[in-house]
């Protein structure tokens, strides 16, 4: 088993966004942790998390909120590198980048980074789906790991969201998909 994850650094990153997130933080809280978590148990169990997989899944859709747009991959990747220059951890920024802007790709992701980046596409398509599509976890890790980290409205909120946008941009319902 994964050691368990330092929930405190991912409130210290999330709390400078408390007023952007509103009533949404807890909801996005734990869609954060949701995916961290399908992240280590995709990963060999002693594998630590990496710092640039923490960081982007602070930011990864942190742009719905920020910049109040559901096209919101390029705004997440320019809040993680303000963040990361302002931490003099610009290093971090290619892999950073890569995986917010990657996250929503459609077939495996097979560039630079590509190990953390598609581990982490997983992760997030574990959630997204509710579970539906668990990739190679068991229905008993994906349940405990829900279970820890209730919805709290988010993905009820992402439907609204994409509702909204096929009303606005119909011929471009979910701009942050990728082939």
């Amino acid at each position: 088993m994964n050691p368990p994850l330092p929930d405190t650094a991912v409130d210290t990153l999330l709390n400078g966004f408390a007023p952007a997130l509103g009533r949404d933080f807890p909801a996005y809280r734990n869609h954060v942790q949701r995916v961290l978590h399908f992240f280590r148990a995709l990963s060999p169990s002693d594998a630590p998390l990496p710092d640039a997989v923490l960081i982007a899944a602070v930011f990864h859709d942190l742009g719905i909120w920020t910049d109040a747009t559901f096209d919101y991959l390029r705004p997440s990747v320019v809040q993680a590198e303000r963040w990361l220059a302002a931490q003099e951890r610009a290093a971090l920024t290619p892999e950073v980048s890569a995986i917010i802007l990657q996250h929503h790709k459609i077939r495996p992701y097979t560039a630079e980074f590509s190990e953390n980046v598609e581990r982490f596409r997983r992760a997030d398509l574990v959630d997204l789906s509710l579970g539906l599509l668990p990739a190679s976890l068991s229905r008993d890790v994906v349940r405990d790991v829900r279970a820890a980290f209730p919805n709290a409205g988010f993905h009820w909120e992402l439907v609204v969201l994409t509702v909204r946008q096929v009303f606005r941009t119909p011929w471009r319902p979910l701009p942050m998909f990728r082939w």
